[in-house]
């Protein structure tokens, strides 16, 4: 019991130290990821892993409860305050149990909905076919306009008259611009559809006021913790007060047991950290990085999905560049850049291959990358895009990754 890791299994030590140099030597511009704080870091590792807690504060099923109910109070009202929710549950393990959790608590099976599909921006937790979502519910869907690739709010209440959905569920995983959700807080409220917003992506910008709060117009609000947010992986619900015991039962017993209590612990250190200025200041480093990023592309020649971005992400349509994105985030791997393959709206290829790449802020801005830097990473994948069968060009590239990373490295004396 008291031996360190390091003398218990050094296979595992070994993996661990690989998996801290290929974060450090690399480019992470996946959107989704981010790096969290030495504090965050040290809770997920506290002595709540210990711990059963089944149930919630004051009303658990274990007894010596008394110190988690403490921090799950904690993490609670910490996000009632950073988002202006009445009622936030914190124990959904991520992002897709937080959605199930949602259409479980409203929904019945066989109920429709109403979701924007994964290969227009939406989540597969949005209406797919193969995820339970798609399976247990009838899914329809809005998109984007073809020209524009901007959601067309009349044409979304449009689908809805047709469909009448139970839910309609806003929000993205791909989407550059703005949410307009008083939009769609409209549309629900013609059709007397239930609204749930998907932030996972968004919420540190909404935190920070870089983009409309869902919490006033929605019933349910759903996020992840480990995005722009910056915290642990894990996800929380907000809502209105009148379905909090609707979304207790559905996360248990309905869908979930004991909660992580050691990832809740660190949930809470995100939200406080959250609430500071210099977690203002990154959100709009974030949106800044990413506008020059952009701009940065266009210059090299690449085609940005709705000319543009509002928020920590942009996606690169590949087809003029002759290359797909499941080869060109191979060979960007090769290079020592981080990157996922994305379909793009009206993409004719597979999701395993798709035309685009989905690049992103978060990561490369909580180093202390600025505007200089966006431009260096933008010539840089243009070096290594436009020379895709040049393996020397890749080689170079990679040194270059490595000397940048070097002078923004992620943690020190881990």
């Amino acid at each position: 019991m008291k031996k360190s890791l390091f003398k218990v299994d050094k296979e595992m030590v070994k993996i661990l130290r690989g998996e801290l140099k290929r974060q450090q030597d690399n480019l992470v511009l996946i959107p989704s990821e981010n790096y969290v704080s030495r504090a965050v870091l040290e809770a997920q590792g506290c002595i709540m892993t210990n711990k059963y807690a089944e149930g919630y504060p004051g009303r658990r099923l274990y007894n010596g409860c008394r110190y988690v109910d403490e921090a799950e109070s904690l993490a609670i009202e910490r996000a009632k305050k950073l988002f202006g929710g009445d009622y936030v549950n914190v124990q959904p393990h991520s992002g897709t149990q937080a959605n199930e959790i949602a259409c479980y608590a409203l929904l019945e099976p066989k109920d429709t909905i109403l979701g924007m599909p994964i290969d227009q921006g939406g989540h597969l937790t949005h209406g797919l076919k193969y995820n339970f979502s798609g399976r247990y519910y009838r899914a329809h869907f809005y998109g984007v306009d073809k020209e524009s690739e901007l959601i067309d709010y009349d044409e979304v209440l449009k689908i809805a008259k047709r469909c009448r959905p139970k839910l309609i569920i806003s929000g993205a995983s791909a989407y550059p611009r703005i949410i307009n959700f008083k939009k769609f807080k409209e549309i629900a409220d013609e059709v007397g559809a239930y609204l749930l917003a998907d932030i996972a992506h968004i919420a540190g910008l909404v935190v920070a006021g870089l983009h409309p709060n869902p919490v006033p117009y929605c019933d349910l609000v759903t996020s992840t913790t480990h995005k722009t947010l910056r915290g642990p992986r894990g996800a929380f619900i907000i809502g209105k007060k009148r379905y909090a015991n609707l979304i207790d039962k559905a996360v248990c017993p309905g869908l979930q047991g004991g909660p992580f209590m050691h990832v809740i612990a660190a949930k809470a250190v995100a939200f406080k950290e959250a609430m500071t200025p210099d977690f203002k200041r990154y959100q709009k480093q974030i949106v800044k990085n990413a506008k020059i990023l952009a701009e940065a592309f266009q210059e090299e020649g690449f085609r940005l999905v709705s000319g543009g971005t509002d928020n920590h992400l942009m996606l690169l349509d590949l087809r003029n560049k002759g290359i797909t994105g499941k080869e060109a985030a191979d060979i960007l791997e090769e290079s020592g850049i981080i990157v996922n393959k994305n379909v793009i709206p009206y993409d004719e290829r597979s999701a395993t291959i798709t035309s685009g790449i989905r690049p992103g802020t978060p990561a490369v801005t909580t180093r202390g990358m600025k505007v200089k830097e966006m431009k260096i990473i933008a010539k840089l994948i243009s070096k290594v895009l436009n020379n895709p069968a040049n393996k020397s060009v890749r080689k170079s590239v990679k040194r270059e990754v490595r000397e940048l990373c070097q002078r923004f490295p992620i943690y020190e004396n881990l």
